[in-house]
């Protein structure tokens, strides 16, 4: 159940709610490390965590840690293809933010 005024946006997107929000928030990322001219590092940063990132995120659903409702069903090496997203979006904003306040 969502607090008052908050929008429920899965009633929208239904199937897609999760693949939006992760192309929402990839999109701010970028932007932020586009503005730092860091898109590159941030490449860098992110195709070194992304095989432990698959390799936990593939573990913590098979075992049933978390489900993903919300999601268009697309699998992709075992995992759904937003988690694969989720995996780049992260790290990216974490790094856009770092460069933007520190950078």
């Amino acid at each position: 159940m969502l607090p008052p005024g908050v929008p429920d946006i899965g009633a929208v997107f239904g199937s897609y709610t999760y693949l939006v929000s992760e192309v929402v928030f990839g999109a701010i990322a970028f932007a932020l490390l586009h503005r730092k001219n860091a898109v590159h590092r941030a490449g860098v940063t992110i195709a070194a965590l992304y095989p432990v990132a698959y390799v936990w995120d593939w573990y913590t659903l098979t075992i049933g840690v978390f489900e993903i409702h919300l999601r268009t069903g697309v699998d992709l090496f075992g995992i759904p293809i937003e988690e694969h997203l989720f995996m780049i979006v992260v790290p990216a904003l974490v790094v856009a933010f770092h460069e933007n306040l520190h950078g």
